[in-house]
């Protein structure tokens, strides 16, 4: 197996070569890779690469391409790793650690020279692939403060306003529901001048229901669906204890992590570390019972931290470690400006937004991590598709977006459809990227293989081994057989519509009749066809002498008996009695009355008369036919006059049927007006 693995592999890779390919083999890139998962390049294909964390290309970027030329690569790309020289700052200022070259993720912080000057701008920065960011501060020996923060478009500020805010000082914004924030959060008083404001975009997700919670409820009715930004309250129920957040919020389509519920008595305690000083008072505690808080200092520090015990475990936790800070976000080229000067607390995340007419790439959010900021995307200039490429037997599902604008922006989505008869080779659309469409789908031709066996049906005509959508093909039934259903199938979108069924409606010979015989008697008789008896003399025939066959059974047959003036007991009818009481003989000329039970509807005369030993024809009572939902929707049908709803029809009325709509007769034009015979009604099938 592997042998013949290698074998299919050299063919390929050899026919490959004689159509002018390059071997992703033969590309080399030192510290880094190629991006994209094919191993063969066709002719002046161009393919990216990207460069390893903290390296970038000779011309600073953290990705390039080549081509694949006649003669193999344009080039053996090399990754370098980056640096950042110190910066050049004013005399003021102290920046340390002092080193000759930088790499990315390296930090540099500040400080002024004389403590009577104030710091202007962030006190760190970081060197990225693009350089140091944010840019050097500055010292000055007198500041100014701001006045109130500005308002911020579809949000709010999170604090209680205050009328003056001293410099450094932050304010913190929140976003409407429905609405998410894009860049840093805060915004900072620096010599008289607020920083610039974040943007709240509305967000169109939706979370669909609530999470359940074990041993809690929802304070607030449920709604069908929740917007971005919206939250829901939960409550306990009695004897258990709230553990986390007592609400759960919607972002960005999917719910924060709930609380928990958990029985008050098996709630757990905390113990205290030993090498943290605590307030006197506290100390001789063991331990400390659920919601308790503490208050502690670390060594010589005159600073008090707080800590609350929530079943087992200190939040925050009991510690006089500190979490390294990020210093101030990055300006990323071509992004919205923040011009931060504070620093971040380990976890937190900043929302990047591009500047105009520039993407987003590798990333929407930096993240603040051992000291440093990660996850550093780029803003790359959007640029546009011409029109979508023209498939064979189809065309583009238009809507008002999408109506054939002359330019289609990066990201653009378009599906195809094709016409009756074929179908999508792959269900994913095109989509515009970077001025370039996705290789689009091909409509292919559907067809049917050959129809299967349906039963004893013959199919009619010349067999294929495949047929065209809407191609039919029809069938027979061989002798003594019946035809029910559609005596027809269809080719539709690959499958065969319709089940031709052949059922045996033959008889065999007819009832035996003592003292009778019947004249040329056969073995089988057809649907439809009758047999005649005749009595032995001197007998007389009471009864029809003629039955039929009708779906395999015969009719009611006669009887031989002496020919007297007397009747026996009138004859039973099915769903219909005499009207009175019933002798064991009449003499001839007595006449007897019939009727029918509820909803039952007499035909023929309904009195018999007793005439030579034999009774006269009696009535028949026949049923209304009840049409039925159920049946209809299955054979997808429905009443042709449908201004009102016909329940009942009487017998030997008829019924007219039409097609649901989107559907097609599967039945002949003619069983679409069936007629109520006796009770039973044969409906039609639409397919």
């Amino acid at each position: 197996m592997q042998f013949l693995v290698t074998v299919i592999l050299t063919l390929w890779v050899s026919w490959a070569r004689g159509q002018e390919t390059c071997l992703k083999s033969k590309v080399k890139i030192e510290n880094g890779f190629i991006a994209e998962p094919e191993f063969i390049y066709l002719l002046n294909q161009k393919v990216k690469y990207k460069c390893k964390q903290g390296y970038v290309t000779e011309d600073g970027h953290t990705s390039g391409s080549i081509t694949c030329l006649q003669n193999g690569w344009s080039a053996q790309p090399r990754c370098i790793k980056r640096e950042c020289i110190v910066p050049d700052i004013e005399q003021n200022l102290i920046a340390h650690p002092r080193k000759e070259k930088y790499v990315i993720g390296d930090v540099l912080k500040f400080s002024c020279r004389n403590r009577f000057l104030t710091l202007i701008g962030a006190d760190s920065l970081q060197c990225y692939h693009f350089g140091w960011s944010p840019s050097p501060p500055t010292c000055k020996e007198e500041v100014q403060s701001c006045d109130q923060p500005p308002r911020l478009r579809n949000g709010k500020v999170a604090d209680t306003p205050k009328g003056e805010y001293e410099h450094g000082e932050v304010v913190e914004y929140v976003c409407n529901p429905r609405f998410l924030m894009k860049g840093a959060r805060k915004i900072q008083c620096v010599d008289g001048e607020w920083t610039p404001l974040p943007v709240c975009v509305e967000e169109d997700s939706t979370c669909g229901d609530v999470p359940d919670l074990d041993h809690g409820e929802v304070v607030s009715p449920a709604r069908p669906s929740y917007h971005h930004g919206e939250s829901v309250e939960f409550t306990c129920g009695e004897g258990f204890t709230m553990i986390g957040h007592s609400s759960v919020t919607c972002i960005r389509g999917m719910w924060t992590q709930p609380p928990q519920c958990i029985a008050t008595v098996e709630l757990r305690t905390c113990k205290l570390p030993k090498t943290i000083a605590y307030e006197t008072k506290l100390s001789d505690r063991i331990d400390y019972e659920h919601n308790k808080k503490i208050s502690y200092t670390c060594g010589r520090k005159s600073e008090q931290k707080h800590s609350v015990c929530v079943n087992g475990k200190w939040e925050p936790e009991v510690t006089c470690t500190e979490a390294p800070r990020c210093p101030p976000p990055p300006q990323i080229p071509n992004s919205q400006h923040m011009a931060l000067s504070v620093n971040f607390q380990e976890g937190e995340k900043i929302s990047i937004l591009c500047q105009e007419n520039f993407l987003i790439q590798e990333g929407e959010e930096i993240v603040c991590q051992d000291g440093r900021w990660q996850s550093i995307p780029r803003c790359v200039e959007n640029t546009l598709c011409s029109q979508p490429p023209h498939v064979e037997h189809g065309s583009i599902i238009s809507s008002r977006e999408t109506l054939e604008p002359e330019l289609y922006a990066h990201g653009t989505t378009l599906s195809y459809i094709c016409k009756d008869g074929f179908k999508l080779s792959k269900e994913d659309g095109i989509t515009c990227h970077r001025g370039k469409w996705s290789a689009p789908p091909q409509c292919v031709e559907i067809i049917c293989p050959s129809p299967p066996s349906y039963g004893n049906a013959i199919l009619i005509g010349r067999k294929k081994n495949s047929y065209k959508s809407g191609e039919q093909v029809d069938y027979g039934c061989p002798d003594y057989y019946q035809m029910y259903g559609s005596n027809f199938v269809e080719c539709r979108d690959g499958i065969w519509i319709g089940t031709p069924t052949c059922k045996d409606v033959s008889c065999g010979s007819p009832p035996t009749v003592q003292n009778a015989f019947i004249p040329n008697q056969k073995p089988r008789y057809r649907h439809g066809d009758t047999a005649r008896y005749e009595c032995r003399h001197p007998l007389g025939l009471f009864g029809k002498a003629v039955v039929t066959c009708l779906s395999g059974n015969w009719t009611d047959p006669p009887e031989c008996k002496e020919p007297t003036g007397k009747c026996g007991r009138p004859p039973a009818i099915d769903n219909g009695d005499v009207t009175t009481y019933i002798s064991p003989f009449y003499a001839s000329g007595s006449s007897v009355e019939y009727q029918c039970q509820a909803f039952y509807e007499l035909e023929g005369n309904r009195r018999i008369t007793c005439r030579d030993g034999q009774w006269s024809e009696p009535p028949k009572c026949l049923g209304a036919c009840v049409i039925s939902e159920k049946i209809m929707k299955e054979h997808n049908i429905q009443l042709r006059y449908s201004d009102g709803k016909k329940i009942y029809s009487r017998s030997n009325d008829y019924v007219e049927f039409v097609c649901r709509f989107s559907y097609r007769r599967v039945s002949p034009a003619s069983a679409f007006r069936a007629q109520c015979r006796e009770g039973k009604l044969e409906y039609p099938t639409c397919g």
